[in-house]
């Protein structure tokens, strides 16, 4: 009895995963386009007003796989900021983000153009934030976990536990941890988890990975 128990648990979970997980992702990033789309033309003029560049930003990162795509963000930093850069690498990162970048990064509403990816399947509404191609670090954590092969998220779980503060290994770890037990209910918590989040600015800290640790030394 115990036994068909957990083959019928395994058997829900995989079916959510395969099949209604991406029904799911389809169904809110199709109607998030269409609620959505005057406030993002608004963002776009702001943008388009604020500095000279385009409005969105083109970045490759790692996909399901280690596959490579190209992320779709509202640009938020001028046109000369190095390229294939991680934020935290940046010797100095506020020099490089516009006026309207830094609000627009604050509040995440930079990330909305990524409900395209999702629609398309290249990324999902919740799993592991797609890395930069050229982080090796974080790709080699993430691979001890398994990580890198789910389709990576809008949002997830390492950015309701810490987002920018986290370190790499920190952040695979829990990473890893969602792969492990994903679930209807672990995605419901991730998704309303990061709305209280961004309405707080949990975790934004430019150019802040490892945050969390540094300040446990100085305690």
């Amino acid at each position: 009895m115990l036994i068909k128990k957990l083959n019928g648990r395994v058997c829900s979970v995989e079916v959510y995963k395969k099949f209604i997980k991406r029904l799911i992702d389809i169904i809110m990033s199709f109607f998030g386009i269409i609620v959505l789309a005057i406030p993002m033309l608004i963002i776009a003029l702001c943008i388009k007003l604020d500095s000279k560049g385009p409005v969105l930003f083109k970045q490759k990162r790692v996909g399901i796989h280690k596959t490579h795509f190209n992320i779709l963000k509202f640009r938020t930093m001028r046109t000369d900021t190095p390229k294939d850069a991680p934020t935290h690498l940046l010797k100095n990162p506020d020099q490089f983000i516009t006026k309207i970048g830094k609000f627009l990064r604050k509040t995440s509403l930079d990330e909305l153009p990524q409900m395209f990816c999702i629609l398309t399947g290249k990324m999902s509404v919740i799993g592991p934030r797609p890395a930069l191609w050229n982080q090796y670090d974080l790709i080699e954590e993430r691979d001890k976990y398994g990580a890198n092969d789910v389709r990576p998220g809008l949002t997830g779980l390492a950015q309701i536990n810490g987002r920018d503060e986290l370190e790499i290994e920190e952040k695979a770890r829990i990473d890893g941890e969602y792969v492990k037990n994903i679930s209807f209910i672990l995605d419901v918590k991730c998704f309303f988890g990061t709305i209280i989040s961004v309405v707080k600015h949990d975790g934004v800290v430019e150019g802040g990975t490892g945050e969390l640790k540094k300040e446990r030394v100085k305690k």
